[in-house]
């Protein structure tokens, strides 16, 4: 399917890119994994399962996990029209509307394939930006799912997810018999403590790298599907009102509605960040508000518009 959305090789390239290096690793987790529990069928099909589930059921998933529900254009006759229009203008599937009620200002776009997506706004986005802001986030997050971002992205991060929930049931296990340690043992429960660690081990390394991955991918994407949107409307200086407005907004929402955000910000328009330490402010899910901006001012003056 060709939409009117710009074409981002840049974006596909690095897309491809990173899906292969995932790929790779996924290969030699899954080997090593089988080399230490000895059982090809139990690494394979636990891999097998959570990618399924993942991917088949991310629109679900997000939904539920955000308090999402889909509205007909009879209850959000503005948000429908918005998104009517864009894909109009776009030239693709208008994908499911759904609205989660939230005083976060956020939006994001979900679901495995154009066909079977999902853009849900929150009722604080709604509250916040006038018209030709939403229409400008709008069409970033059907961005987003023109260029199958959301299934690249559920697929790249699948590894990283094997991996933390083996650590953990790893880390469970040993702690459920007994400890890696300590008090008599025969030479078979030893050699069960160390395989643990091992799988730990290797697990966590695998994360970690995964994490790098995503985050770096995450990043470029998000820049794309603002270039995207922004050439699709021809006002990039609405997106950046957009950002700076929502950016501002953030500081004001209780710490405890952000912590519950946080986990979905790689889907989110903008980052949901509460204060403190948090992985986020070090391995962003996103560019800085700065270098978002920066391309919208650059893209204005490409159409000849003042920044």
């Amino acid at each position: 399917m060709r939409s009117r959305f710009a074409p981002d090789r840049g974006l596909t390239v690095r897309m491809a890119a990173t899906v292969f290096l995932l790929g790779l690793l996924y290969v030699v987790f899954v080997a090593v994994l089988i080399a230490l529990i000895k059982s090809a069928f139990l690494a394979v099909g636990v891999a097998a399962a959570v990618l399924f589930a993942q991917y088949w059921f991310s629109d679900r998933i997000a939904l539920y996990a955000m308090g999402g529900r889909v509205v007909t254009a009879a209850e959000q006759p503005a948000l429908h029209g918005a998104i009517d229009r864009l894909c109009a203008l776009a030239d693709v599937p208008k994908p499911a509307v759904a609205l989660a009620d939230t005083d976060v200002p956020n939006a994001f776009a979900t679901g495995r394939n154009p066909s079977r997506a999902v853009v849900c706004v929150t009722t604080g986005l709604l509250r916040r930006l006038d018209a030709e802001e939403l229409e400008a986030v709008l069409a970033h997050e059907l961005s987003h799912v023109a260029h199958r971002d959301v299934a690249v992205m559920t697929i790249a991060s699948f590894l990283g997810v094997l991996a933390g929930l083996i650590t953990r049931f790893g880390l469970y296990a040993g702690m459920s018999g007994g400890g890696f340690g300590g008090g008599r043992r025969g030479r078979g429960q030893d050699n069960t403590a160390y395989v643990v660690l091992l799988v730990v081990a290797v697990s966590a390394v695998v994360y970690a790298l995964s994490f790098l991955l995503v985050r770096g991918l995450s990043r470029y994407r998000e820049l794309a599907a603002d270039r995207a949107g922004a050439l699709l409307t021809g006002r990039p200086s609405m997106l950046a009102a957009a950002l700076t407005k929502l950016n501002g907004e953030m500081s004001r929402i209780p710490t405890q509605d952000l912590r519950h955000a946080e986990p979905f910000n790689a889907f989110f328009f903008t980052p949901a960040l509460a204060n403190g330490f948090s992985l986020s402010s070090i391995f962003s899910t996103h560019p800085t508000l700065e270098r978002r901006l920066a391309q919208m001012a650059q893209i204005s003056r490409q159409l000849g518009q003042a920044a």
